[in-house]
């Protein structure tokens, strides 16, 4: 669902309804953003230029992700996986994902695994294993 106050992250939708999928009611919220606590803890943990390798905070996790909605547009998501782990709060979620760059042109197709902790209903801490390449080679200055 798209409120007025997420419709700038319009462009990043299918990659959002994965994690809406993937969490069902371990979470609770009308937009991908209600899912997450205000002070989670973001690890990427491939290197990305130009990204950081820990954000800390909701307000500053949103910051990054509009910025990404200015280099690319997602049509859709695939083959999602939901791993269950021995700790409750903790969920694994795989994705693909398909959408175009706004900088080049190219398709743009990427993987995702990213392991969640969930606590009262909100994500606190998220470690994501993006293909780091896909997204330099489709979105990087030299293209």
């Amino acid at each position: 669902m798209i409120t007025k106050k997420y419709a700038e992250f319009k462009n990043l939708d299918p990659f959002f309804n994965a994690f809406t999928t993937g969490l069902g009611s371990l979470v609770k919220g009308e937009h991908f953003w209600d899912y997450i606590g205000e002070d989670i803890t973001y690890d990427f943990r491939y290197r990305f230029p130009g990204l950081p390798e820990k954000i800390v905070g909701r307000d500053e996790l949103m910051k990054c992700f509009a910025g990404v909605c200015d280099i690319e547009i997602l049509y859709s998501n695939s083959n999602l996986i939901v791993h269950q782990t021995t700790d409750p709060r903790v969920i694994v979620l795989e994705c693909e994902i398909q959408g175009k760059s706004l900088r080049s042109g190219k398709p743009y197709e990427n993987r995702f695994a990213c392991i969640l902790t969930v606590e009262n209903q909100k994500i606190v801490y998220w470690r994501d294993y993006m293909d780091s390449l896909a997204a330099f080679t489709t979105h990087g200055e030299n293209n």
